[in-house]
């Protein structure tokens, strides 16, 4: 589990931070210094608490937890959602719907339809139905897949968030904090670090910082991923 030097975060733009002027005071400690009017983010201290945020994830997937990442940053969404993928961990990217985690039950119905919906377009019989009713079905499939696709797979509340960007996923936080679910986040200038159980702070909207990280936590579960599954499969 290697996580990227301070040259490669350098070189990501992770240092990079908002305007002094929207920065939030509980971010001092991580703050570098300020740089024509922008907040320059202390990248060893980006490093340290990035390997200790790894770490303590890694020991979570390792007992068999599971982690969800989570984003509604257009420019992160394809970033993120191959980078779930290629760990085999679920994915919010779009907006995140209230509720999805403190009314769980309910919204949950919603992967067990979408699932039912897709196995009902792939059968022989759908065919058989009209063009007006295949459609229905399809638009409906395609709704259920664009807003919960990624969480289909879920098959209990997740034990881990994974927000790319705490101050833009305040409702997700939210949800997380009053049903007791961890929280790994990337935390930019303008965000209070307080609320995260394990604060990474960097750039959150550039697309080669937000990269970078995402790239290095969904390699870093691949790896113990496996060795968890086959423990639990052995119990």
């Amino acid at each position: 589990m290697e996580s990227p030097t301070l040259r490669e975060m350098l070189a990501a733009g992770v240092h990079f931070g908002h305007k002094r002027a929207r920065w939030n005071p509980k971010m001092e400690e991580f703050i570098f210094a300020t740089k024509n009017g922008v907040s320059i983010i202390n990248l060893e201290k980006t490093k340290m608490m990035l390997d200790k945020a790894l770490q303590a994830v890694t020991d979570e997937i390792k007992a068999g937890k599971n982690l969800v990442f989570v984003t509604s940053k257009r420019q992160a969404r394809e970033i993120v959602k191959a980078a779930a993928e290629s760990c085999g961990m679920p994915y919010v990217v779009e907006k995140w719907r209230g509720g999805t985690l403190t009314n769980y039950a309910v919204v949950s119905r919603n992967f067990k339809t979408l699932k039912s919906l897709n196995d009902q377009i792939a059968s022989s019989d759908f065919a058989k139905i009209s063009n007006i009713e295949q459609n229905k079905v399809k638009e409906k499939a395609a709704k259920l897949e664009r807003i919960f696709g990624g969480l289909a797979e879920l098959k209990k509340q997740p034990d881990i968030l994974f927000l790319i960007g705490a101050h833009d996923e305040q409702i997700a936080l939210k949800e997380a904090k009053n049903q007791g679910i961890k929280v790994v986040a990337l935390v930019d200038t303008n965000a209070d670090p307080r609320e995260i159980d394990w604060p990474i702070p960097a750039n959150d909207d550039a697309t080669k910082s937000i990269k970078i990280i995402v790239d290095t936590f969904a390699k870093a579960i691949a790896e113990v991923k496996p060795k968890a599954n086959s423990v639990n499969e052995s119990n």
